[in-house]
């Protein structure tokens, strides 16, 4: 009889659990049974806080992530450097020449930002200010930006060709300056001729071969193409006709260049006279190969410091930010190796795998050329990227702050129109990746004491993107 009544209690405490399990599982058929996934690669995976499996679909296979790569990046950021780290950018006095502004960069991305409720221009003033009281205002002051802090290769060597030059494919140096992107206006008000180049802001040296065409469908189908550090470049596609001022967006080829020559400027204006202005690219080069390498000889007489990265992280994720994305695995891997001739971005993937293996994840699935997961060749798996949001609401010292860092469906960011209007709105905290053929979302359903993580992962969909990502809405309203 006791036997009998243990089974029956056991039956009882486990029937709702597999039950609920085979209702997970049908939703994920109906998922799957969608035309547009028929000649598609999918990968799924739920599970709760105790890292145990509800539901999934090819869950140990890896799959290109797109964006929710930038959820492994900044989870390691968040564990190597901690929410309160603030990137430092130097103003001193060389001791050889107290007429040469030394501004040296260590990678900070937000130095001019448009985003963070940052003023872009507003750090120049209280530079300038600094300046003044160190240097002679009668004799000419030479300025050279040390930005060689994560070397001059500036791009994952797997992006592709369409992207690099596009403000969103922006290269990564020791310093960045407004978002290292610029804006290119143009008037299409004509259309015997190609759309006419008006100007950029701010105002960038660059040469632009122009081929652009009109369109009428009022969509932005241009690219910028060019070479990190180059001033040449292409711009291909097509633009709406019958406007004034449209604008594209670019990545400012040498933002350390650009901004000795803008601080340069400032000076001007309050009565400065300024001589040379570089940047420390030609230094690098020619110590690259010598065994010794002599250092600048910095006087340090102040110390400008970033946003804190709980900020930097919760803007790469809400929205998308490559740039951000890009420069915390450069940071991130010049805590592994400092030396300025090494790869940062290299040294950045392999701390970052270390750092997950050394937590007991699995990180045989993840393959990263990049922080940002602009490069097709990353990869990754559901159940790794399960995995690691399991450790981060679990045992990371920083559960809040990456929390925080993620937009919620319906309300934020990248994901404010998904799920809107449905019982799952602002209930789910995810992660959003897209490029050609791939759509994913990774994140977190929390109601209450209900909580679980999930990776959803499409790679070679057909059919328009939108349908995807409504059939992804069903599939995780049948989730939770």
């Amino acid at each position: 009889m006791k036997v009998m009544q243990r089974f029956l209690l056991t039956f009882l405490i486990l029937t709702p659990y597999i039950v609920n399990a085979q209702v997970k599982q049908a939703g994920i058929q109906t998922f799957l049974n969608n035309a547009g996934l028929k000649h598609a690669s999918v990968g799924i995976c739920v599970k709760d806080l105790s890292g145990n499996q509800l539901a999934g679909h090819n869950a140990d296979k890896s799959y290109t992530p797109a964006s929710i790569l930038k959820v492994v990046t900044t989870a390691t950021a968040l564990e190597v450097l901690g929410p309160d780290y603030k990137y430092p950018t130097t103003l001193a006095i060389d001791r050889d020449n107290p007429q040469r502004l030394f501004i040296h960069g260590y990678g900070d991305p937000t130095l001019g930002t448009e985003h963070l409720d940052n003023t872009p221009n507003a750090f120049l003033s209280l530079w300038t200010d600094q300046i003044k009281q160190k240097f002679d205002s009668t004799k000419k002051i030479d300025i050279t930006v040390i930005d060689d802090y994560f070397g001059y290769e500036g791009v994952s060597q797997r992006w592709i060709y369409q992207d690099m030059g596009s403000y969103y494919a922006a290269a990564n140096y020791g310093i960045s300056l407004y978002d290292n992107t610029y804006k290119l206006f143009f008037n299409t008000t004509r259309r015997d001729t190609c759309p006419e180049i008006i100007r950029t802001e701010p105002e960038v040296n660059i040469t632009f071969r122009n081929t652009l065409t009109l369109n009428s469908t009022g969509q932005d189908n241009a690219y910028i193409h060019g070479q990190p550090l180059s001033t040449d470049r292409l711009i291909t596609g097509n633009i709406p006709g019958g406007r004034s001022g449209f604008s594209i967006k670019g990545d400012i080829p040498n933002p350390g260049l650009l901004l000795g020559q803008t601080v340069a400027q400032q000076l001007k204006e309050k009565g400065f006279l300024t001589g040379k202005i570089g940047t420390a690219y030609d230094k690098y080069n020619e110590q690259m190969y010598r065994k010794v390498k002599e250092p600048y000889k910095e006087s340090i007489f102040y110390t400008h410091y970033s946003f804190p990265l709980s900020d930097i992280i919760k803007e790469t994720n809400v929205k998308s930010n490559n740039h951000y994305a890009e420069h915390l695995i450069r940071t991130i891997g010049r805590t592994k190796k400092a030396d300025i001739y090494s790869s940062p971005l290299n040294a950045g993937i392999d701390k970052t795998e270390e750092l997950w293996k050394f937590r007991g994840l699995d990180t045989k699935a993840l393959v990263m050329f990049d922080g940002s997961g602009l490069a097709p060749s990353n990869a990754v798996s559901p159940a790794f990227m399960c995995d690691l949001l399991v450790y981060m609401q679990t045992k990371s010292k920083y559960s809040d702050s990456f929390l925080e860092s993620l937009p919620r469906a319906g309300k934020d960011g990248t994901v404010r129109n998904r799920l809107k209007g449905t019982r799952l709105d602002g209930k789910i905290w995810m992660k959003s990746g897209s490029i050609l053929g791939v759509q994913c979302f990774a994140g977190y359903y929390i109601s209450g004491e209900k909580k679980y993580a999930f990776t959803v992962m499409v790679n070679k969909f057909t059919g328009s993107r939108s349908q995807i990502t409504k059939a992804i809405d069903n599939l995780l309203l049948s989730l939770f």
